[in-house]
């Protein structure tokens, strides 16, 4: 999940004082604002040309023991491992260890729909295969704990596909797994093991890896599932077997610029392979790569998102640039990683400014009071605390809501915002939820 504070934002023209900025400046001057009133904290790394122009870290390391960020934290990437994953599998196309059009049946035959998926299709996301990390129960209550491929093979071997391959398009955890589970068969080693001598090593990533649990580091990042000045709720750190070759490697700023360098110069994959994972297939992605563009130019990226901790890495390759993005809480980074890529290509962006709280008298709350269903496993139940609004959702902590207009309120420690919605005879019958571009209504049922 991508959340942040919640700000009011104003356009920047470039006029007087800002054209003596350099880019450089304006950079930090954006990064600066966005961590003093709208709760960024994380760490930054923006290049063009080879050229590194901003590389800081911004708010807590570990918030209890008041350790800042640098440039060296080191946090857990979630779902950009799996252009990392994809890269292998290149590799050992490359190598003639196996083939893209090789279905599922010459590995794990057992797999009751392994004759009818591809390798490539396991890379675009177009399998069918039901998505682990749907399992609910599993996700609130099992993610610290090792997962073994039995296990993972026990969740989806009933399920039925949710189309037939390379019909339609579904985000898929599972798919990734299955990729590592099959680098691991293929080379007969462990996929650490691989990723390092295929990617690591060759990209001078020295500070990156797997086992997040038990690393020992002075600069490792504590992830929060909320962190303001009034809130501090740690979160649980997944184990690396759950998140595995779908998102499970830890890393740097620094280490991910080197990556995104050695990835686009040739010295991970050939480039021709390069382009085709640069291919989108649907829903604009590739092989582990999102293929969008802004400005007018070619964008390549990937978010990740994994509890206490979410990042972004883009690349624009017509001009070498790279924008690395961590933080070691819920945030929404696409909409940082566009304003910095602005700042670049001198396009107006925002600066974000304090939220000003509004006021809404306690008869109206009253109102708001009640348990709202956004899905089957999904409720948010808002009650009224002191002369003012609380929200709670499933499997999550309670969290106070500030009033932006008398039926719009906001999270100060996520980015999102709650609106009440009224029939035509002025009773409050729903909310929609706005977060992460998402308007999720939820009607109410108490």
């Amino acid at each position: 999940m991508k959340r942040a504070s919640l700000i009011v934002i104003v356009t920047v023209f470039f006029f007087n004082q800002a054209f003596a900025q350099s880019v450089q400046e304006k950079l930090d001057a954006y990064m600066q604002a966005l961590t003093k009133y709208a709760g960024f904290n994380g760490s930054v790394l923006v290049a063009k040309g080879g050229d590194i122009l901003l590389e800081k870290g911004y708010g807590f390391r570990n918030a209890d023991a008041g350790t800042i960020h640098d440039a060296n934290s080191v946090f857990q990437i979630g779902s950009v491992t799996k252009q990392f994953t994809s890269s292998i599998i290149l590799r050992l196309a490359s190598e003639g260890k196996l083939s893209l059009k090789d279905t599922l049946s010459k590995y794990f035959p057992e797999y009751q729909y392994a004759k009818k998926i591809t390798i490539e299709n396991l890379l675009n996301h177009v399998s069918g295969i039901y998505n682990y990390t749907q399992n609910a129960d599993f996700m609130q209550n099992h993610v610290t704990e090792p997962l073994s491929q039995t296990s993972f093979w026990g969740m989806i071997k009933d399920k039925p596909l949710n189309f037939e391959p390379g019909s339609n398009y579904n985000y898929s955890n599972s798919g990734y797994l299955i990729l590592g589970y099959l680098i691991e068969k293929v080379t007969g080693q462990p996929y650490e093991r691989v990723a390092r001598k295929y990617l690591f090593e060759p990209a001078g990533m020295t500070h990156s890896g797997f086992d997040f649990t038990h690393l020992a580091s002075p600069v490792k990042s504590v992830g929060y599932m909320a962190l303001t000045k009034d809130a501090k709720t740690p979160a649980p750190i997944v184990d690396s077997t759950v998140a595995f070759s779908a998102g499970a490697i830890y890393s740097t700023v620094h280490d991910l610029y080197n990556w995104n360098t050695a990835l686009n110069s040739g010295k991970i994959i050939q480039k021709k392979n390069l382009e085709k994972a640069y291919t989108p297939y649907k829903q604009k992605y590739g092989y582990g790569f999102g293929i969008d563009s802004v400005f007018g130019k070619r964008l390549i990226s990937h978010g990740g998102g994994i509890h206490g901790f979410v990042s972004d890495l883009a690349y624009v390759p017509e001009d070498k640039v790279s924008v690395v993005l961590l933080s070691n809480k819920p945030y929404q980074l696409s909409v940082v990683e566009r304003d910095l890529l602005a700042v670049l290509y001198n396009q107006p962006y925002k600066l974000a400014e304090e939220q000003k709280e509004g006021k809404v008298d306690t008869a109206t709350l009253n109102k708001y009071v009640g348990e709202y269903e956004l899905a089957s496993t999904f409720k948010i139940t808002v009650v009224q605390v002191g002369g003012g609004l609380k929200a709670q959702a499933t499997g999550q902590p309670q969290f106070d809501l500030f009033a932006e207009s008398e039926n719009i309120f906001f999270y100060k420690v996520v980015e999102a915002k709650i609106e009440f919605v009224r029939n035509g005879k002025g009773e409050v019958e729903s909310l929609i939820l706005h977060q992460s571009g998402a308007n999720i209504p939820g009607k109410k049922i108490k």
